[in-house]
């Protein structure tokens, strides 16, 4: 009796491994959708396009702009959906590593609800004031806030986003004092920009360099360690006088926890060569956005360093959301 039960076992095991290759090998079989955690315009909506217009999986890729509560609404409905590789998440800094550390409550795991499948891309955010604003340098912009205490403020695409996060960090290493304006996109925050009822922002470089190099808004400064190529006019803000400052912006493809792994696997391999695409790395660089693909595992592994490092930066920079 014991080896018939050990037989069933085995054999209702085998069947169950068969079955989920099996559906690997059929996969796609029908569309496919990458949520986008934050209105259209923005970097994880461009690197989504592309994937869609790129694809060669046999199946339409859509799509579909979830924005709201800094990227958890969206990230929220992958992480609750059937774990069959048909819906993916452009994971951001914020919705992966940031977001844990400043929301008080959060409705997924960052890392236990997700299959990571492969680092995309990165960017600085870049550091860009109203015209009328009289700074043109970050020692310009310290300066004139300190002597006008709490008459800046500055807008994000929404809390816990790394635009919010930079401006909670530039707050906490210099000393200043400036308001936090959030809005539901960066579409909604732009126009009040330009408009004067904010006076900075530190936007992801994809959306704000063009609006700069348009005359638009003023670029200051950037936020990465070094300076981007597509902006090597524009300095760091820690070549600028703040030693240390970094804040960069990632983005990244999850799918929900418990994705066959041949299904990861191949998404994996198509974004590779999505990416790699040399027409899509000109646009990229263009944009300021750096191609950076992973394995599966190399991202699991940035994903955790990345989430350590941001809980530092949220409670040294006391940043909390309710």
């Amino acid at each position: 009796m014991f080896l018939s039960r050990f037989a069933a076992c085995a054999l209702g095991a085998a069947l169950a491994l068969t079955g989920g290759l099996a559906a690997a090998q059929e996969w796609p079989s029908r569309p496919i959708r990458i949520v986008v955690t934050f209105p259209t315009g923005g970097a994880p909506d461009i690197l989504a396009r592309l994937f869609s217009e790129k694809s060669e999986l046999g199946q339409p890729v859509i799509v579909d702009n979830k924005p709201g509560a800094g990227g958890n609404i969206g990230a929220d409905i992958v992480a609750k959906s059937p774990a069959d590789g048909y819906t993916l998440v452009m994971g951001t800094v914020g919705t992966h590593s940031i977001n844990g550390s400043i929301f008080a409550k959060m409705p997924y795991d960052m890392t236990r609800d997700f299959a990571p499948i492969s680092l995309i891309a990165s960017t600085p955010n870049l550091l860009v004031v109203n015209n009328d604003l009289p700074v043109k340098t970050v020692k310009d912009l310290i300066d004139y806030a300190k002597a006008n205490p709490d008459k800046l403020s500055f807008g994000s695409p929404g809390l816990g986003t790394s635009i919010h996060v930079s401006g909670e960090l530039f707050k906490s290493m210099t000393g200043v004092q400036m308001q936090h304006i959030p809005y539901k996109g960066r579409q909604f925050a732009i126009p009040d920009l330009i408009g004067g009822q904010i006076q900075l922002m530190f936007d992801n470089m994809p959306s704000a360099l063009p609006m700069a190099r348009d005359g638009k808004i003023r670029a200051v400064a950037q936020t990465g360690a070094q300076r981007s190529a597509a902006a090597p006019d524009v300095p760091t803000v820690a070549e600028s006088g703040v030693p240390g400052f970094e804040a960069t912006s990632w983005f990244a493809l999850f799918a929900p926890a418990g994705t066959p792994p041949a299904v990861i696997a191949k998404i994996r391999d198509e974004a590779k060569r999505i990416y790699s695409l040399p027409d899509v790395r000109n646009r990229l660089a263009t944009l300021g956005l750096d191609a950076i693909l992973s394995t599966p595992a190399e991202l699991a592994e940035f994903q955790a360093a990345e989430i350590a490092k941001w809980a530092k930066v949220a409670a040294d920079a006391g940043v909390k959301v309710e």
